[in-house]
């Protein structure tokens, strides 16, 4: 990061030597008219590339000589009428941000795929001599029966940094077209003058032109763009948290953004010859300033002095990404022999069975190498009698082509079907295209409520993907929660914390106001439903009232004003008896009535949690944790996933004896937390002299193991089990005896999952928390605990568990948790260690057991926290 010196002082930026990401472009339609004329109907596509350009003068005239930096890349044909093509395509090209000059220019051509012109012979035709690229940049050719004469009809070119700041281009464009005659030269020629936009989306006026006079009509429309596009550039400010969130005036102002970008689309769509192309660039956190890596002599001489010593290594999975050109020209070759020929009852040998195999078996976060690919699409009839084969088969498919999208569309339906789990990958987004995610759809409309429910949290997040708001996807989730009252509280939170995301907030706010809608068209029984989550709501917000009103109190005096409040005193007048009941937020089922402020206190901790007792209609009391100022959507998550591994087990009878809660975020930084009767760990100690001590106590046998029940230990053992198989899956950290609680009857548990996947505080943490009390309560049970460990680890190994854990983990990549960035998904695969048989995966479990009781640093970290803790 650095601070811009073209603009203020104090803007903070990025440099682009620092940026790795790679260059991509969202083309999303053309609107306009070329002509009068109302029919017009056309089959056009947009072709992409980069440039560099450099200014030259010639007679006086400015003129831009045009060097090519990357071969064309096209979008898909999309039919042109009624003033308006839809793309909707995602270009990608083989460069890195770091790897572009200052004067890079993005040239945008328009093709008409039907016009045959015979004085155009002498341009390239898309998919002939240029290869054409798909949205991941591979190389894509055409089937010889779809080739055809290709004419361009218009082009634009933008700066991508403009010439003024230097700022990479960010965000939503509109690029008026040069539109071509019949005599025009095409666009593809090195030297051509024309209008070259800046990166600001302005048009150059060094660079010479031949504009047509604008009419009235013209100047009035580009007025109105430049009004738009300056409320679209606070809108991206908005979105990188550089304006501030004022929810009401937010709301007003995203609707009136809408409301001209509608008017916009139907004026253009009234004018003739006047055509523009809409596309997008990503958008990043800061703005990005050109700058070249400084390396100074020293350096440079060292890497001449080094590079004769230098190994090369060949990684061969790294190899897959990195393809000679000539290998992907073979297969795409092959792929079209292929595409012609179909033999449907073609089988693998014995050697592409082994190939298939492997491919079958490899997990979602590994890609296919094209040989892979061709291999799946050859042997598709063979294998469309394998459920575990369709979205491999499905991960092969060009998309780019209409003709193998078509088959590949009605292969699926006539596939073997696959089960809610794999249904899952399909909704990733690897898979773009809108018959997929429907079909993925229709197998979750199979699952019970109570799968769903399990699903819930990654498939709110599979909105973002979804090529609209009003999708199948939604209406699904929509129809599911009309009808199941759990599932429309929990679908009604995930989607309000999604307001504060800004990369889902609008797709969440569409879908929370199409929820809120279809509640009211259900009629009494709808509107009745709405305003009870509404009532959660409130409650919320008064709940967060008191913590904020105790928190600078001292000791006792939080509790005795937390209890004045709820018994009436001040905000709390309606929380000792509510005026109507309210679904309990962890559970709504449960109707609740009030809170019983005696049974309620305030934790001692920093943030001043509230222990509440809630009372059912039933007259019991339901215990919740409410927390303010912390983000509980990872615990969430996490609690989440453990309670969906206990499932796993017990399926193969296997029960661990885990101790489920609940967790619910309603917000960044507030949440509601399950009361589960324990005590840490670490006060345990304070007041006994061992774990067993405090479990015989609970559950006395004079004839049993220490003084306790065989069945205290047995819980004891199981737990221990379960949670080090799951903690080491899911990489949990900042473990310490105060986040291990244990129950009266030796089940042990953890609680706050702050860090996960490997983060951790402390230094070289162990992969499994096991502490020295823990080892000496298991004792003589020893044994079996790294019996229960090796079978619950293999257990969670098989194909379906491993799946599936990844493919809830992939909808999540994109949520803005802390510890699911960058490559999470490989780092869990990873602990899977699905290349070891059971019995070498068994063995290295019990070697990383091993490793973490003889951890060097946890007792060492384990008495610093203790000493903090007593300091508090």
């Amino acid at each position: 990061m650095a601070t811009s010196s073209s603009s203020a002082p104090s803007e903070r930026v990025y440099r682009s030597c620092d940026v790795s990401t790679s260059v991509t472009i969202d083309v999303s339609g053309l609107h306009g008219r070329f002509a009068a004329s109302e029919g017009e109907k056309k089959e056009v596509l947009v072709g992409v590339r980069i440039l560099s350009s450099s200014a030259t003068n010639s007679n006086s005239n400015n003129q831009e000589n045009f060097t090519e930096l990357t071969t064309s890349t096209s979008t898909r044909t999309s039919l042109y009428q009624n003033g308006c093509a839809i793309f909707q395509e995602t270009i990608g090209f083989p460069m890195k941000v770091n790897d572009l000059p200052s004067d890079s220019v993005l040239e945008l051509s328009l093709v008409d795929c039907n016009h045959h012109n015979q004085k155009s012979r002498t341009q390239p035709r898309i998919g002939e001599k240029q290869p054409n690229r798909g949205a991941g940049g591979g190389t894509r050719t055409r089937n010889k029966n779809n080739e055809r004469d290709l004419s361009v009809i218009g082009y634009a070119r933008i700066r991508l940094f403009d010439e003024a700041t230097g700022k990479l281009v960010q965000g939503q464009k509109r690029l008026p077209l040069q539109l071509s005659s019949s005599s025009s030269s095409s666009p593809s020629s090195s030297s051509r003058t024309s209008e070259l936009f800046n990166a600001g989306g302005e048009t150059n006026t060094n660079i010479s032109s031949s504009p047509q006079e604008e009419s009235t009509t013209e100047k009035e429309l580009i007025v109105f763009t430049e009004e738009l596009e300056r409320f679209e550039e606070m809108l991206s400010k908005y979105e990188r948290g550089e304006v501030p969130h004022v929810s009401w005036l937010d709301k007003m102002t995203f609707s009136r953004i809408q409301e001209m970008r509608k008017a916009r689309l139907e004026e253009l769509e009234e004018m003739s010859c006047y055509v523009e192309l809409h596309v997008e660039f990503p958008t990043y956190a800061l703005p990005i300033i050109f700058s070249e890596e400084v390396v100074s002599d020293s350096v440079n001489k060292s890497r001449k002095k080094n590079w004769e010593s230098l190994v090369w290594l060949i990684d061969e999975e790294i190899a897959i990404e990195t393809q000679n050109p000539s290998e992907i020209m073979h297969y795409e070759l092959t792929r079209s022999h292929g595409r012609e020929v179909v033999d449907k009852d073609l089988k693998p040998n014995a050697g592409e069975k082994a190939r298939l195999a492997i491919a079958m078996s490899s997990p979602i976060t590994r890609k296919m190498d094209m040989d892979t690919q061709n291999l799946l699409w050859k042997f598709r009839y063979s294998l469309s009698s394998d459920p575990r084969a369709l979205t491999k088969f499905l991960k092969s498919v060009d998309w780019n082509d209409k003709d193998e999208t078509k088959a590949a569309i009605g292969l699926m339906h006539q596939w073997t079907p696959i089960g809610p789990a794999a249904a899952l990958e399909l909704l990733t987004p690897h898979f773009k295209n809108i018959d997929v995610r429907s079909y993925a759809v229709g197998v979750l409309s199979r699952a019970e409520d109570d799968e769903i429910l399990v699903y819930l949290l990654q498939l709110v997040q599979a909105l973002r993907y979804e090529p609209s708001d009003d999708s199948v996807l939604s209406r699904f989730l929509i129809s599911r929660a009309l009808k199941n009252e759990v599932l429309a509280s929990f679908l009604y939170w995930f989607l309000v914390v999604g307001f504060e995301n800004p990369s889902f907030e609008r797709r969440a706010m569409a879908t929370h106001q199409m929820f809120e809608q279809a509640c009211h068209d259900l009629g009494p029984k709808g509107t009745q439903q709405w305003i009870a989550l509404k009532r959660q709501g409130v409650l919320i917000e008064r709940l967060t009232s008191i913590t904020v009103d105790i928190l600078n109190l001292r000791g006792a005096r939080k509790v005795e004003r937390l209890r004045a409040i709820l018994n009436g005193q001040g905000i709390g007048t309606e929380l000792t008896y509510f005026t109507h009941n309210i679904p309990h937020l962890l559970d709504p089922l449960i109707s609740l009535t009030g809170i019983n402020s005696e049974e309620s206190f305030v934790f001692k901790s920093a943030l001043s949690p509230l222990k509440l007792a809630f009372r059912d209609i039933n007259d019991e009391t339901q215990n919740v944790i409410f927390k303010r100022g912390d983000d509980c959507r990872q615990d969430q998550l996490c609690v989440q996933l453990i309670q969906l591994i206990d499932k796993l087990w017990k399926r193969e009878n296997l029960d661990l004896r885990l101790t489920t809660y609940r967790v619910l975020a309603t917000s960044t930084e507030i949440g509601l937390i399950e009361f589960v009767k324990s005590s840490a760990i670490a006060d345990i100690l304070k007041e006994h002299d061992s774990l067993r001590a405090y479990i015989a106590i609970h559950n006395p046998d004079p004839k049993g193991p220490g003084g306790c029940t065989m069945q205290s230990m047995q819980n004891f053992v199981k737990s221990c089990a379960g949670y080090s198989v799951i903690t080491y899956l899911l990489g949990v950290g900042d473990r310490h005896l105060d986040n291990l609680m244990l129950t009266k009857d030796g089940k042990l548990f953890h609680i706050d999952f702050g860090y996960m996947m490997g983060r951790d505080p402390k230094i070289s943490p162990p992969s499994i928390k096991i502490s020295k009390e823990m080892v000496d309560c298991l004792g003589e049970f020893m044994d079996d605990y790294k019996r229960y460990c090796v079978e619950a680890y293999n257990l969670l190994r098989k194909p379906h568990c491993v799946t599936l854990i990844l493919n809830l983990f992939e909808l999540m990549a994109d949520s803005d948790l802390p510890d699911l960035r960058g490559d999470a998904g490989a780092k869990l695969e990873a602990k899977f260690a699905i290349d070891l048989d059971d019995e070498a995966a068994g063995t290295h479990f019990i070697q990383e057991i091993q490793r973490s009781m003889n951890a060097l640093f946890d007792p060492l970290f384990e008495r610093i926290h203790a000493v903090a803790q007593r300091m508090r």
